[in-house]
């Protein structure tokens, strides 16, 4: 084998436990047409990792597969028709699985430029959760300042980088977190409130007595009712993900079927208010422009981290050779922010 195309991989063999994740080694061929081999410098755990690992992913890859849905890294080759300009250059990318290797093949056109000065495991904090979090916030709820938002979960990966692209533009954000991470939450900028109170949402509503202009929730459940009702007459209900039914035995499927029949049905009532769900892979079917928008969301994001208003949100850094580790501490829920693996 050649050490140039050497990659080592931690692959998911199945539903099993975290502790259970395989590694392996292969060597990849040179890149062809359209491809460079990137070098991975930091990839990161995910709730969409946590949701695969049980086969309850939505759109869930056949087992067994390489996860990791993004990455930060140098290209070290280029396909025959790509310009070797890119050779040590540092690029992030969106891949949805197979990140959580040391390096692999892409297609040059899905590379987003990484800004000079940021360190790669920052860069990498803000990449799926910096797009979700922009589009969200902008793209769908078209939240401005003066307004006030709720965010469930304020202390995860997107939640605390929402909870900071809201504050920078003036809108007022309500957090949602355990009180063990209140501090991190006010820090962010955020209002925070203890998600184990079982008068949660009352307490919400108390601090928005108008109602908030949009609610931010990856829960899910029963609970997404009473995110609708802390809306104000014109808000934006924005759901994307259902992490109240992680550990179900259900379908997956219906699971969804159920959360976009509700989605429609309110969406119906003519009351002003709206409710959508957010789809990271939406337009996908207009290639071009669905990476024209990604590179646009992410290079504001990116440009916001390197002036220093977001702050990046890492739990824990950790090498790739650990990652089964790392899946184990992301699904305990005792972190806030992101765990990242880095090259070993």
């Amino acid at each position: 084998m050649s050490d140039n195309n050497l990659a080592t991989e931690i692959v998911l063999p199945g539903v099993v436990d975290p502790a259970a994740l395989l590694v392996r080694k292969r060597e990849l061929p040179p890149p062809g047409p359209g491809q460079v081999l990137l070098d991975v410098e930091a990839t990161g755990v995910s709730y969409a990792e946590q949701q695969m690992r049980l086969g309850r992913y939505y759109g869930q890859p056949a087992f067994p597969f390489v996860p990791g849905y993004d990455a930060v890294g140098t290209v070290a080759a280029v396909g025959p028709d790509i310009s070797g300009g890119l050779v040590g250059r540092r690029f992030a990318i969106v891949t949805k699985v197979g990140a959580w290797a040391s390096r692999m093949l892409v297609d040059a056109a899905d590379l987003i430029p990484v800004p000079d000065g940021i360190d790669p495991a920052a860069a990498e904090t803000v990449v799926v959760n910096g797009i979700t979090a922009w589009q969200m916030l902008f793209r769908l709820a078209r939240v401005r300042a003066g307004q006030t938002i709720v965010v469930l979960g304020a202390n995860g990966g997107v939640g605390s980088t929402l909870v900071q692209l809201a504050r920078h533009h003036g809108i007022t954000v309500i957090g949602t977190a355990s009180s063990r991470h209140h501090e991190v939450v006010r820090k962010l900028g955020a209002i925070p409130v203890d998600h184990h109170d079982p008068q949660m949402y009352r307490r919400i509503a108390e601090l928005a007595p108008d109602g908030a202009d949009a609610v931010f929730d990856h829960v899910g459940g029963d609970g997404l009712k009473r995110s609708w009702h802390l809306l104000n007459k014109r808000g934006t209900l924005i759901s994307y993900g259902t992490a109240a039914d992680k550990d179900g035995r259900g379908s997956p499927q219906a699971t969804y079927v159920k959360l976009f029949a509700r989605l429609w049905m309110w969406n119906g009532a003519p009351n002003g208010r709206s409710a959508r769900f957010y789809n990271f892979w939406a337009g996908l079917r207009r290639k071009d422009e669905f990476r024209a928008r990604l590179r646009e969301d992410l290079t504001e994001v990116f440009t916001l981290l390197a002036d220093g208003v977001i702050t990046p949100q890492i739990a824990a850094t950790m090498p790739l050779s650990r990652a089964a580790e790392a899946l184990a501490l992301a699904e305990s829920r005792t972190v806030a922010g992101k765990i990242v693996l880095v090259r070993d």
